[in-house]
């Protein structure tokens, strides 16, 4: 799917997409790699889905390490990375095109033709231009890097939502930029007032 696809929530046949919606894995995920998964959806239409992972570290990746592989900067210049680049979140997006990068943003930095929005002040930009500005400390107030994507084909997430394989509640900066990765999945069940230990495996039992 056409990452130009995305944009604000849209509606077909009057019913409303989830663009710009986070996902929330329920306990019956028949996908192991999404198994206690929020992920943020970037564009859901008739064409299918596309969405990041935004409670997955991706291992021990640390985003200054991946700027100096990219030769985005030398390695002589780690020491000098502005503190909300040694900090930033490194995360597993999803199975798709692993070896790519996606740049999760607030909309404070946008990129003419590169940074697409998509809801409620998040946009999404998978240029280098926008690494080498959170280098230069001009990037934006809050974003987190995504290895890979999710994605769904022509009716595969209405197909999961059915068969209780996912939850969805509304997305908010704290929930999606917030460097309590691990936490990330019981406060988007608290958002739908769900506690995990009630969660069913049944199908219209949740």
């Amino acid at each position: 799917m056409s990452l130009m696809k995305i944009g604000s929530q849209s509606r077909v046949g009057g019913r409303s997409y989830l663009d710009g919606q986070c996902l929330i894995a329920m306990p019956g995920m028949a996908d192991t790699r999404f198994s206690r998964s929020v992920v943020y959806v970037c564009a859901h239409s008739e064409d299918g889905a596309m969405g990041i992972i935004v409670n997955k570290p991706a291992g021990d990746t640390k985003f200054p390490e991946l700027l100096v592989q990219l030769d985005v900067i030398p390695s002589e210049e780690v020491i000098r990375l502005p503190s909300r680049a040694e900090r930033m979140q490194v995360l597993r997006g999803g199975p798709v095109e692993t070896k790519r990068g996606f740049v999760l943003h607030t909309a404070d930095f946008f990129l003419e033709s590169a940074t697409l929005p998509i809801d409620e002040g998040i946009c999404l930009t998978a240029t280098l231009d926008i690494l080498r500005a959170i280098a230069n400390g001009d990037g934006p107030e809050n974003a987190v890097l995504a290895l890979g994507y999710a994605g769904w084909a022509a009716g595969q997430l209405e197909a999961e939502i059915q068969s209780n394989g996912w939850l969805h509640c509304a997305a908010d900066p704290e929930l999606l930029f917030d460097e309590s990765v691990e936490t990330k999945y019981q406060r988007a069940l608290g958002k739908i007032g769900i506690d995990p230990a009630f969660l069913s495996r049944e199908a219209g039992h949740a």
